[in-house]
């Protein structure tokens, strides 16, 4: 992911938030809404979400030390997975909390315009940060549908900001129809139960934003494409002859580890052996430039032990 583009969609988003979070809760004090409560605690904690991606993106670009010698690219799953945990107590709860206490004790909407008119003016806010996520989106998604970009990306920023505006326009809209019945029918319960379908929407996308960021903590290989392109820089044909077998995994989202068993022939010298290695490298890194890290073990070939499979004690054509 270019970094620019997830800090853009991700200030874009920190503003529209901050904004709608302090209209959202003057209109609560106006109206007594509780689905204006719970948006406004929303759209703060959405703030807050996006500070954490801000943090854990300076935080990742720390040097590499002794104690951590492949550097903190991780840091950014780190903090995505707390927007996930932030979105689904904060969030979602809160929402589910306020919404039963509406439903158990309603009372008529005062001042209906000032939610209204917070409402609308949300949409509209929320609507151009999703805009600019889509926009930022867009180059890194290529071919791939709005799920699978989600559930392949390796940058965690924009798929968070994607599902958390979604998840903003969404439950404004709820909020609104709630708000809306509440004020045609004149009873406070429908308020309520557009707080609750909030805090349900709210935690259902924490759990999926958990379930990437989770996947992408314990460590994902490369995808196809680059996996594709490192076993095809890794052969010359001379001599390195084959990919006997090899392991990616991501350091974080710019920063890849590859480790290969490669064959060479029988008879090549030490001195050709590194040379090929060397080489093979600078292919790697030309054809995927995010393979910051790169182990080359040389080995002899064996058909019989490829044959036999590989297992944790002895690999193919391993010793």
């Amino acid at each position: 992911m270019s970094a620019s583009g997830g800090t853009k969609a991700i200030v874009a988003a920190l503003a529209a938030n901050l904004a709608i979070a302090v209209a959202k809760f003057v209109a609560f004090i106006f109206s007594g809404s509780s689905s204006m409560l719970a948006e406004s605690v929303h759209s703060l904690a959405d703030s807050g979400n996006q500070g954490l991606l801000l943090l854990g993106g300076k935080k990742a670009q720390r040097e590499a030390t002794p104690q951590h010698p492949f550097g903190y690219g991780r840091e950014r799953y780190i903090y995505a997975f707390l927007v996930s945990i932030v979105l689904f107590s904060v969030g979602g709860m809160f929402a589910i909390y306020e919404g039963y206490e509406k439903i158990k004790h309603p009372h008529e909407l005062e001042h209906w315009y000032w939610p209204v008119g917070v409402l609308v003016f949300a949409i509209i806010a929320e609507s151009f940060s999703f805009r600019t996520a889509i926009k930022e989106s867009n180059p890194l998604r290529g071919n791939l549908s709005w799920k699978e970009f989600v559930r392949r990306a390796k940058a965690p920023e924009l798929p968070v900001v994607l599902l958390e505006d979604l998840g903003a326009l969404v439950g404004l809209i709820l909020a609104l129809g709630g708000v809306g019945l509440a004020l045609a029918t004149g009873d406070g319960v429908w308020d309520g139960i557009g707080t609750l379908c909030i805090g349900v929407l709210l935690i259902l996308i924490a759990i999926v934003l958990a379930a990437e960021t989770k996947s992408l903590l314990l460590g994902e290989a490369a995808g196809t494409e680059e996996v594709a392109k490192i076993e095809k820089a890794l052969v010359d044909g001379d001599t390195v002859t084959k990919v006997i077998h090899m392991r990616t995994l991501h350091l974080g989202p710019e920063e890849l580890l590859v480790a290969a068993k490669v064959a060479v022939q029988h008879d090549d010298t030490a001195a050709e052996v590194a040379a090929a290695i060397n080489a093979a490298e600078e292919r790697i890194r030309a054809e995927v430039p995010i393979a910051r890290v790169i182990y080359l073990e040389p080995d002899i070939y064996s058909e019989s032990a490829a044959a036999a499979g590989e297992n944790p004690a002895k690999s193919p054509g391993g010793h």
